[in-house]
């Protein structure tokens, strides 16, 4: 069965010509700034997924699933899609293939503390845990005469 070979938080991702790019990838703590009067601001965030497929799972449709939830199980964000990945000619009969993709969003944490983001593929799943700090930002101070 396919299974997620490799995932990870990133401040961005993106998946082109079976390439996975990240920027800023494998943080564990994110550091929002919070204002001192207003709402929570957004965070840019991406995750980067590798899924490894065998040779007898290829030229099938499989479907993947993505989630950003809360320590105690509550989901922020949850995305879902098919993918098919086929045999390119001449691959040596037994080989794995491996597709890759790439999910960047704006996503706003209800509060400071631990998260997860999880990803599925048939049987499979894997997580990675973060955690969210708020760092309050000071105002400006307002020069004398303006």
């Amino acid at each position: 069965m396919p299974r997620v070979e490799l995932l990870t938080v990133a401040n961005h991702a993106e998946a082109i010509n079976g390439l996975l790019y990240l920027s800023g990838a494998g943080w564990t703590d994110l550091r929002r700034p919070i204002p001192p009067d207003g709402p929570l601001p957004p965070t840019h965030m991406g995750v980067g997924v590798a899924i490894q497929v065998p040779w007898a799972e290829t030229n099938y449709q499989h479907t993947v699933g993505l989630r950003i939830e809360s320590a105690d199980g509550v989901i922020l964000m949850q995305v879902q899609g098919q993918f098919e990945i086929g045999r390119p000619p001449g691959l040596a009969p037994g080989s794995d293939l491996r597709t890759v993709l790439a999910f960047t969003s704006d996503i706003v944490f209800p509060a400071a503390g631990i998260y997860r983001v999880v990803a599925s593929v048939a049987e499979d799943s894997r997580s990675v845990t973060f955690r969210v700090h708020d760092v309050p930002v000071q105002p400006m101070p307002r020069l004398p005469g303006l």
